[in-house]
C-alpha cells in the first residue's frame, strides 16, 4: 500500500476512535426482520460503487460487529425509497442511513424517521434541510478542487493554448453536485480570469443519467467544436462524454476529469482517454458509517470530526469527513494497492499490458 493512501486509513482510524462502537449481540444478516440499522442506497445505475463498494464494505462493517443491518438499494426510484423506509422502520430498525435521492424525498423519510424516534445518517450526500443529525462523507469541495486542478496539470502537459474547457455537472438536486463544482470551479477560476483557460459550456445532468450526459455533450461539442477539456463530476458522465469523443477521434486529445475510481474509469485513464480521476477511499467512508451507526444504535453518543453548512436550514451539521486523492496513470497503482479495485478485473484483456507499462502489480 503505497503511503498516501495509508495515511488517509491512519488519519481516518484515528477520528473514528472517538466513536464508541463495539459488537452487538445479534448475529448479521441483510434480512429486514428485527434488523437495528437499515441502510438505503440510491442506484446501481448512476455509479457502480454503490453495489459493488458501498454494499459490500457496509456489510463487512456490520458482519464485523455482530450487527444485524439491512441494506436495500432504491434503484432510482423515489416512491421504492420511501416504501424502504417506512418497512425498515416498522422492522424495528433503531438508526437509518440514507443516501438520499433527492433531498425532498430524504426530508420526507428523516422527519418520519425522527417522528418515530429513529436516528438518521446521510451517507455521501448531505439532505438539505433534513436535519439529520450526522453525515458521513468525503470533502466533495476537496473532491472538485482535485478534478479542477488535474484538469488544469493535464491541459498544461498538453501545452494547450487557450483552451476552451465545458463543465459536465452532476444532477443539480445533488448537494454533493453543487459541493463537486464549488470545488472545481473555486480552483479554475483564477486560470480563467488570467485568460489561460476559457470557460464553455456548463450544464448540469439529470439524475447522473449517463445516457443524458451522452447527449448534452454531443451538443456541446457540436456547438463548441474547439472543446479542449472536460471536467466531467464522475467516471460515468466521463465515459458518456468518451465515447463521443471517441466517435469523433478527439479521445485522449481532449483531457476530461471523473471521479470515482470505477474500473472503467481507470481503464479510460490508463488508455489516456481520461486524464485523471478521484479515489475516495469508499471503505473507509463505509467504516465510519458502520461505527457510528453502530453506536447510535446502541445508545451511544456519535461523535464526528468536523462540521457541514446546511445552506438550507442554516445550520452546521456534525460530520465524519475523509480525504479524497488524485488518480493519474502513474499512481493507478494506488487504487488497486488498496483494495478497491481487482487486479484482474481492471488489467484483463487490452489492459494487460497498459497495466504493466503503468505500474499496476
Amino acid at each position: 500500500m503505497r503511503q498516501g493512501i495509508f495515511g488517509i486509513a491512519a488519519v481516518s482510524i484515528a477520528l473514528l476512535t472517538s466513536v464508541t462502537a463495539c459488537g452487538g449481540d445479534d448475529s448479521s444478516s441483510s434480512s429486514g426482520s428485527g434488523a437495528k440499522i437499515g441502510v438505503i442506497l440510491p442506484d446501481s445505475k448512476t455509479s457502480a460503487r454503490w453495489e459493488t463498494a458501498d454494499r459490500k464494505y457496509l456489510q463487512q462493517a456490520f458482519d464485523e460487529a455482530g450487527i444485524k443491518a439491512d441494506i436495500q438499494n432504491a434503484q432510482g426510484d423515489k416512491n421504492a425509497f420511501q416504501t424502504i423506509a417506512d418497512q425498515m422502520i416498522t422492522n424495528g430498525a433503531s438508526v437509518l442511513m440514507i443516501t438520499n435521492l433527492d433531498s425532498g424525498t430524504g426530508k420526507a423519510v428523516i422527519q418520519k424517521a425522527k417522528a418515530q424516534g429513529v436516528t438518521v445518517i446521510d451517507y455521501d450526500r448531505l439532505t438539505l434541510g433534513g436535519g439529520a443529525p450526522y453525515y458521513v462523507s468525503f470533502d466533495n469541495v476537496k473532491v472538485g478542487e482535485l478534478m479542477g486542478n488535474g484538469l488544469a496539470k493535464c491541459l498544461t502537459d498538453k501545452q494547450a493554448v487557450k483552451p476552451v474547457v465545458a463543465y459536465l455537472n452532476g444532477g443539480p438536486t445533488d448537494n454533493n453536485a453543487t459541493l463537486f463544482k464549488n470545488g472545481y470551479d473555486g480552483a479554475l477560476a483564477p486560470k480563467f480570469a488570467a485568460g489561460e483557460l476559457v470557460k464553455g459550456p456548463d450544464q448540469a445532468v439529470p439524475e447522473w443519467d449517463n445516457t443524458k450526459a451522452g447527449t448534452i455533450f454531443e451538443q456541446m461539442l457540436t456547438g463548441t467544436p474547439n472543446l479542449g477539456g472536460v471536467v466531467a463530476a464522475n467516471d460515468g458522465l466521463a465515459n458518456a462524454a468518451i465515447a463521443v469523443l471517441k466517435k469523433q477521434k478527439l479521445n485522449g486529445q481532449v483531457p476530461v476529469t471523473g471521479q470515482d475510481a470505477t474500473v472503467q474509469g481507470l481503464q479510460n485513464v490508463l488508455a489516456g482517454d481520461q486524464c485523471m480521476t478521484v479515489y475516495k477511499a469508499i471503505k473507509l467512508e463505509a467504516a465510519a458509517g458502520a461505527k457510528l451507526a453502530i453506536a447510535l444504535a446502541k445508545g451511544e453518543k456519535g461523535e464526528a470530526n468536523s462540521t457541514v453548512d446546511d445552506p438550507e436550514s442554516k445550520t452546521k451539521v456534525p460530520a465524519v469527513l475523509l480525504e479524497p486523492k488524485a488518480i493519474f496513470k502513474n499512481n493507478v497503482n494506488d487504487v488497486v494497492a488498496d483494495g478497491f479495485v481487482d487486479k484482474t478485473e481492471l488489467c484483463a484483456g487490452e489492459f494487460a499490458k497498459l497495466c504493466a507499462d503503468n505500474g499496476v502489480r
